[in-house]
């Protein structure tokens, strides 16, 4: 299994913000089904931003019995070469506790408007496990809407599918969230669907979110 996505928070984060020296966020999203926890770090390997390297840490809890076999925690270290406002590319290396280790080569496309971000990521992955080459997608949109004084309305989704050797399902996820932005600090209302295998088992989630993001600017 893979977990969701792997950075692509943050890496809409320096997007939309411009060139910053360091980005640090945290996230926990929890409702009857599920609990998430989530870390991210993301900081430049050269003064002019060009490369940049990326951690993610996480841990996914089910609360019924019979989901806890999808519980599952990860890192994932990815090193960013930023081709220019559009394109990155770069290699990574995940640990997942399902699915063990994977080396990753990603290319990441964004457009943006003030308030508007879309990103693909395309993902082809060498699982250790299996010696399998598999292939994955990553679509992202982050909508924000200036309310009252320094409030923002915030709607995004997020839809990962991964297909082992690009032909056997093995995990997609539709990830909607609903909720305000101040200050950096984001709350609100989040929606789950989780599908599991190659005849996918489905999860449902629904719940509340809050996550708080740390900017160092250059």
């Amino acid at each position: 299994m893979t977990k969701r996505n792997t950075l692509l928070t943050l890496i809409l984060i320096v997007i939309a913000h411009g060139s910053i020296a360091q980005i640090t966020q945290l996230e926990l999203a929890s409702g009857l089904k599920k609990t998430d926890f989530t870390s991210f770090s993301l900081r430049p390997l050269t003064p002019t931003a060009n490369f940049s390297i990326g951690t993610l840490a996480f841990f996914q809890k089910y609360h019924e019995q019979e989901s806890f076999m999808f519980d599952e925690a990860g890192v994932h270290s990815t090193i960013y070469w930023n081709i220019n406002k559009a394109f990155s590319i770069g290699p990574g290396l995940y640990y997942n506790s399902a699915a063990g280790f994977s080396q990753r080569l990603s290319i990441l496309y964004a457009i943006k408007s003030q308030h508007l971000v879309l990103t693909a990521i395309p993902t082809i992955a060498h699982a250790e496990q299996t010696g399998f080459i598999n292939g994955e997608m990553f679509l992202q949109m982050q909508l924000t809407i200036p309310l009252k004084e320094e409030w923002e309305l915030l709607l995004s989704a997020q839809v990962l599918t991964n297909w082992e050797k690009f032909s056997l399902h093995t995990r997609s996820f539709q990830q909607l969230r609903a909720g305000f932005d101040k200050h950096a600090t984001q709350f609100g209302l989040a929606l789950d669907y989780d599908q599991y295998g190659d005849a996918p088992i489905t999860r449902t989630s629904l719940g509340v979110f809050v996550r708080k993001i740390f900017l160092t600017n250059k």
